[in-house]
């Protein structure tokens, strides 16, 4: 398993958001500044976390985007699956029902569903305040 860019991009972004403070909306060229982001690639970021209704958006002079929800009702696995549509380890493991023809007598299967496990019950454990607190309340570190 690799988190691309976007997923590492994204949660940054969800760090950037929740780090302020004010209440207000947060500005895109201000988080794309403070996290080195180019604003094309972060708007593609951005348009994914708010249509999924991770953030609520605002046009207009004082727009921006700030969190729906308080910081630690977000899983780094509910932002990390929106980002990179999975994280299952092996394509068998995508989908709620296994569909692979070989998964009854898979002497592997064992193996990688143990390893999806892990990954989703760590991920899973993280929220993103959680992650705000071991950075320091920067993405620098992501």
């Amino acid at each position: 398993m690799l988190i691309s860019t976007k997923g590492r991009y994204a949660l940054r972004v969800m760090i950037e958001i929740a780090s302020d403070k004010t209440g207000d909306y947060v500005p895109l060229a201000r988080i794309a500044d403070h996290q080195n982001i180019s604003m094309k690639y972060l708007e593609s970021i951005i348009v994914l976390l708010s249509k999924a209704g991770l953030l609520d958006g605002k046009r207009g002079k004082n727009g921006g985007y700030k969190l729906f929800r308080d910081q630690s009702e977000y899983t780094i696995l509910e932002i990390l699956r929106l980002t990179e549509g999975g994280l299952a380890p092996v394509a068998c493991l995508e989908s709620e029902v296994n569909n692979c023809v070989r998964a009854k007598t898979c002497q592997t299967l064992p193996l990688w569903e143990g390893l999806n496990n892990i990954i989703n019950n760590y991920l899973g454990s993280i929220s993103l305040a959680n992650l705000m607190e071991q950075t320091g309340n920067y993405g620098e570190n992501i």
